[in-house]
């Protein structure tokens, strides 16, 4: 299944490029996520909380950062196992600078198995789909209260969950 998608995002290039590299970032931003610990060469193990429609459940897996051009690109790798079958992808960002913003392109292939693929490609890429926006939201988010902290000097995480960034990408 392909997924593609972009956001413009009000803050530099590099300042996303290194939030969406940061695994304590990636930690509270990825929806789901419960865990991300450093395994070292740009991998990261992870336990993530997710699912489609009713069927929910834990993965247990890793995410590798490759081809990392800083502040342009990098490539992601996903491949995750829980009771409720398997997620496997590779995704390329893409960030381009548009006078005080930034395109943030992504277009990636998955693919699913196990009880989770039964609800049908079009739930999975929906849920995708969502997942991606609640991200982007979080990361936004970040980005607000990193931009603020320069002025003030002082930096304070943004809370981060479900609802707040339901809520975030249907305001913006």
């Amino acid at each position: 299944m392909k997924i593609e998608g972009s956001h413009t995002i009000k803050a530099p290039r590099e300042l996303l490029y290194q939030l969406m590299i940061d695994p304590e970032i990636l930690r509270r931003c990825v929806p789901g996520c419960q865990t991300l610990e450093d395994a070292g060469d740009g991998s990261y193990n992870m336990t993530l909380k997710a699912g489609v429609g009713s069927i929910k459940g834990i993965f247990t897996g890793s995410i590798k950062l490759e081809d990392m051009r800083e502040p342009e690109r990098y490539k992601m790798i996903v491949d995750a196992k829980g009771s409720a079958g398997f997620l496997k992808g590779e995704g390329l960002i893409d960030l381009s600078e548009q006078g005080e913003e930034t395109l943030v392109n992504y277009t990636g292939v998955t693919s699913v198995g196990g009880t989770i693929a039964g609800v049908g490609q079009r739930m999975v890429q929906s849920t995708a789909k969502m997942m991606a926006g609640q991200f982007f939201a979080a990361i936004v988010a970040e980005a607000v209260a990193i931009l603020k902290s320069e002025d003030s000097g002082q930096y304070t995480p943004p809370k981060q969950g479900f609802i707040r960034n339901t809520f975030r990408q249907i305001k913006g």
